[in-house]
């Protein structure tokens, strides 16, 4: 018999799990995630929306050493990016939070029991809300929970009327990476923060989901019936690209 002339078949390997370690940025220690990629030719540094977290991309093989040079350098370009995310973000008494595009005075009104709501006095937006101090964050993301629901629930009925397709259900969590997603069987997921956006960026995400249900792409016909289906998309996009981040950057935990 003669041996066999077939190639051997190449092993692929699996990429090295990311290693996570904390990164001090001018007084303020990050958890810094780094991958390392086969296909990398160059170090690339990333800021997590919300800029509680970074994240780093870097060649295979790459020492230590190159690694620690590349924070180094990066330390000024971080402190600059990272000053946008200030102390300010904080949830607490007098501080403002937005509800649907419009800034609201948090008011904590000290009562253990009562509903969060949302009022206008005296020509000043308010959100009053009860409870003891320390869950003050929790009661606010509760309630911005519950207004994103409310507005989704409808906007997706109407969209998904107006394409002929049913929603299998719809989801709302904490995502950091897109706003909405939109699975093959019809199943919708939004980040319940958009709750703060206008209500016409609110509309174009429920849109845009919506249109995944006919087109699961982003082809030129995907973008013309999410146009279609929502007028306002180009200045809904432009004010997520502009204001999405500082919406990530409020920490309600």
């Amino acid at each position: 018999m003669f041996p066999s002339l077939r190639k051997p078949r190449r092993t692929l390997r699996t990429p090295p799990p990311p290693e996570t370690r904390q990164l001090e940025v001018n007084g303020r220690t990050l958890p810094l995630t780094i991958r390392r990629n086969a296909r990398a030719t160059r170090l690339t540094l990333r800021i997590e929306p919300g800029g509680r977290a970074l994240r780093m991309t870097i060649p295979t093989g790459l020492p230590e050493r190159d690694i620690r040079d590349f924070l180094d350098r990066h330390q000024a370009w971080l402190m600059t990016k990272l000053a946008r995310f200030s102390s300010s973000n904080a949830l607490c008494d007098g501080a403002h939070v937005f509800v649907r595009g419009v800034a609201h005075r948090i008011e904590a009104t000290g009562r253990l029991r009562g509903l969060t709501e949302a009022v206008v006095e005296n020509g000043e937006a308010i959100l009053r809300v009860s409870g003891l101090e320390e869950h003050l964050p929790r009661r606010i993301s509760d309630f911005l929970k519950k207004e994103a629901r409310r507005d989704l629930d409808e906007r997706v009925s109407i969209h998904a009327l107006s394409v002929g397709k049913k929603v299998k259900s719809l989801t709302l969590r904490d995502t950091r990476s897109r706003w909405g997603s939109c699975s093959a069987d019809g199943a919708l997921s939004f980040s319940w923060r958009i709750a703060m956006a206008p209500p016409h960026v609110i509309d174009y995400l429920a849109a845009h989901e919506v249109a995944h249900l006919r087109e699961m792409n982003h082809s030129p016909k995907f973008w013309a019936l999410c146009a279609k289906l929502c007028p306002q998309m180009e200045d809904a996009k432009r004010w997520l690209k502009r204001n999405g981040t500082m919406l990530h950057a409020l920490d309600f935990d």
